[in-house]
């Protein structure tokens, strides 16, 4: 991969988003996820220095940790009805 590929997008406030994308280090297919900002509504938005990167074999641990925490989340109450995104 020549460039970082963006596969999502995920607003997490007025200022900032979570991106998501899929790129190449050192001969490393990558998956990162970094905080992108703004410093007001006419500047470009900016990698922040929040984020990381893994492997692309370990998307499926990934996901997996990520559902064992909407599922704790759900059983705590820690969602909003507003937020749920229950399946």
């Amino acid at each position: 991969m020549m460039e970082d590929t963006v596969v999502a997008t995920i607003k997490k406030n007025s200022r900032e988003t979570l991106r998501v994308s899929l790129g190449e280090f050192e001969g490393n297919d990558l998956v990162s996820l970094r905080l992108w900002f703004t410093v007001d509504a006419e500047s470009p938005e900016r990698p922040s220095k929040s984020g990381f990167s893994l492997r692309v074999a370990l998307i499926p641990e990934l996901i997996t940790a990520l559902q064992e925490a909407e599922a704790e989340g759900h059983r705590l109450g820690l969602f909003r009805k507003e937020n749920d995104h229950a399946a």
